[in-house]
């Protein structure tokens, strides 16, 4: 059983000289060097608690920096309420907008089949974050979620319900948009709803295994079993899932071995660079190595379904097989934006980049119900889920 419930979130009271954009970030993990700093000068701001430039204080001072906020009125704390969060945006050309519910996840283990994983983790990342969720006893950062959906008639009662908080545009052009719902009868529907549902991780998958750990080492307190999470129906036409490409270096494999390596175990033909996002629709990636060649390749002898993942196929036969990822022997970079990767490449900076098609839902879906774990970064869901509207105070 799914139990989702709304709660007494914490959240930023502005003041005369602050914007909302004052106060809220990206997740800590995609935010680059000279934004952080922007950032961290604003006194109040999200990243100066998940990422406290002080390593020798870094969790106890981001404990001490969150009971200030607290104390000296930058946040103020709501009555139990559930949260939307709207983000209107341009994918590529076409304007959507993504509507998430906002509340508390009670954590559990995988085993149990109603919260979903879709994609392997990194150890050093979850241990990081434990060090932290145990000094502050708070959840600051929301994982994303994905269920059935609520029934047609709920929706519009929890969306009319819902009044506007904070409004931000950011440098990307998409309009972040955050309510609260603090009826408690549309509470109740909403909990009951879920309850029967499954959720899939899109993202945050590191932060839910974390706040699992914590709620396991504090198994009698009941404040610390759930975990902050955002959750967009599976149904709403704003969900977008965009590849994560890899670009790959390594001083061990030529680009003339690499290339007679795959040609050996692929599917390959030649095309040039303008034609290989284009061309790429029927077939599982698009190879563009630093001497300015460009394939596009498939693999079709695999009869693992996961042999039908272009993320799988990618890391075992390429990856591991051919460039020796997990012994160290190459260095593997992720990106989304195709043309951050075109950037990349004609600067010379990587042998080669290995350009993926859009991944889908249904696929996604399909094989994590199952119990199929995907490779690290298969998935990037757009756009991200910001942090800093609202916390979760465990103690």
């Amino acid at each position: 059983m799914v139990i989702f419930l709304p709660f007494p979130g914490y959240r930023p009271v502005l003041k005369t000289d602050e914007r909302i954009d004052d106060r809220i970030s990206p997740p800590y993990d995609v935010i680059g060097k000279e934004y952080l700093k922007i950032l961290r000068d604003c006194e109040n701001n999200v990243t100066n608690l998940t990422l406290n430039p002080d390593i020798d204080r870094r969790y106890k001072g981001s404990r001490k920096e969150f009971e200030r906020m607290i104390s000296d009125g930058s946040l103020k704390q709501d009555p139990d309420s559930f949260y939307l969060y709207e983000q209107v945006f341009d994918d590529r050309g076409v304007m959507k907008t993504r509507l998430g519910l906002v509340g508390l996840l009670k954590t559990e283990s995988y085993d149990k089949g109603h919260i979903i994983p879709h994609e392997e983790t990194f150890s050093k990342v979850k241990e990081d974050r434990l060090s932290l969720l145990r000094d502050m006893e708070a959840h600051l950062e929301s994982i994303f979620g994905i269920f059935e959906g609520l029934s047609p008639e709920l929706s519009r009662q929890a969306e009319n319900s819902a009044r506007l908080l904070y409004r931000y545009m950011d440098s990307s052009g998409v309009d972040h948009r955050f309510y609260i719902i603090d009826d408690a009868g549309i509470h109740k529907r909403i909990t009951f709803e879920l309850g029967n549902q499954k959720v899939l991780i899109a993202d945050g998958h590191h932060r839910y295994e974390t706040a699992l750990n914590y709620s396991l080492e504090n198994p009698d307190d009941a404040k610390k079993g759930y975990v902050l999470a955002t959750l967009v129906s599976a149904k709403d036409e704003g969900l977008t899932v965009w590849p994560t490409h890899r670009l790959v270096n390594s001083a061990n494999v030529s680009i003339k071995d690499a290339k007679r390596m795959i040609s050996e175990t692929m599917r390959t033909k030649a095309v040039s660079e303008n034609h290989i996002e284009s061309e790429m629709k029927d077939w599982m990636m698009g190879l563009m190595f630093r001497d300015g060649e460009c394939f596009l390749a498939s693999y079709d002898k695999g009869s693992k379904e996961l042999c039908r993942l272009d993320t799988y196929v990618v890391q075992e036969l390429i990856l591991k097989k051919i460039y020796g990822f997990d012994e160290g022997k190459s260095t593997v970079e992720y990106e989304p934006e195709f043309s951050n990767v075109e950037d990349l490449m004609s600067e010379d900076r990587f042998d080669l980049a290995i350009i993926l098609n859009d991944p889908s839902l249904d696929t996604i879906w399909d094989l994590s119900m199952k119990g199929i774990r995907m490779p690290k970064k298969t998935t990037f869901f757009f756009p991200k889920i910001w942090s800093g509207f609202v916390f979760y105070k465990m103690a």
